[in-house]
């Protein structure tokens, strides 16, 4: 594997530094979006069964809060209402909503910067095959003088196929990756709005 680097050159580090990125960007992303830390599956009957007979009390509030983004997009309607037992709907409402546009930007953390390594990784692919044309021209002796250095030559080749090769192989997961999180997130981002419309309605409900 170093001697693969070696030969590909100066060009393919900024490369490698993309793809420990985008590696740790992954697993850090997975281990964030599990359902467990997102939406809990039953969670959101819980709180309808706990809630048909009033509103919790601070500290349940705050347990929920810490509970998930679920539970904290949750918590915000229940606070709002716990400290103002007349507010509107509306009210109810732009609170969860301000609540939610939070944990979507939590939820889609370092999600640009992943498409920006998998946009990035074959032009900087692209950079080393320049890189390389240039080590060929530069092998190839002028007029009049002994023929080209094939050492050069060859070292040139190298340089340009395998930093096209390695920002293909960057990019291509990198894509990948980006695509299933991004469909994970907007997955996750309708489940909450749902489940926040079911409680104001449930709320709604039992004010009557």
């Amino acid at each position: 594997m170093f001697s693969i680097i070696q030969a590909a050159g100066w060009p393919i580090w900024p490369l490698i530094a993309c793809s420990v990125l985008a590696l740790a960007i992954v697993i850090e992303r997975f281990i964030s979006l599990k359902p467990q830390k997102v939406a809990p599956e039953r969670l959101l009957e819980e709180v309808l069964s706990v809630t048909r007979t009033g509103v919790p009390a601070a500290e349940v509030i705050a347990q929920l809060e810490r509970n998930c983004a679920l539970g904290e997009v949750l918590a915000s309607g229940l606070r709002t209402l716990h400290t103002d037992p007349n507010c509107t709907e509306e009210d109810l409402r732009a609170h969860m909503e301000g609540t939610g546009r939070v944990v979507a930007h939590r939820l889609e953390k370092y999600l640009s910067a992943l498409a920006t390594i998998a946009s990035a990784a074959p032009l900087m692919g692209l950079f080393g095959t320049v890189v390389g044309m240039i080590e060929i021209f530069g092998s190839q002796a002028p007029a009049g003088t002994a023929g080209s250095n094939p050492a050069q030559l060859a070292h040139g080749i190298s340089i340009a196929l395998y930093n096209t090769a390695f920002g293909l192989i960057v990019a291509i997961p990198s894509l990948i990756f980006w695509r299933y999180f991004r469909a994970r997130v907007d997955g996750y981002l309708l489940t909450l709005e749902l489940a926040a419309e079911r409680l104001v309605r449930h709320l709604k409900s039992l004010r009557k």
